[in-house]
């Protein structure tokens, strides 16, 4: 894990995550989805055929700021 300084107080960030809770309450990190949210009777949102990235969020130890990104995939490895 890299280390962050914080743009408003200089102070140290800590990186860490979102939760989104679905059906049961199961809890998974929260998804970065390309476009505007359309409804979808059945999931409540449609995403699929839509690009996807996991979002990466810190947090400001000193003043609370949140910071949220959206890292590009990297390609996966070739099987030998």
């Amino acid at each position: 894990m890299s280390h962050k300084t914080c743009p408003q107080c200089r102070g140290t960030m800590e990186e860490g995550f979102l939760v989104d809770r679905g059906h049961y309450d199961y809890v998974k990190p929260s998804d970065w989805i390309e476009g505007t949210p359309e409804a979808s009777f059945w999931t409540g949102t449609k995403t699929k055929g839509k690009e996807r990235h996991p979002v990466v969020a810190w947090r400001c130890e000193s003043c609370g700021l949140l910071q949220f990104y959206a890292p590009a995939a990297t390609p996966a490895s070739p099987s030998p």
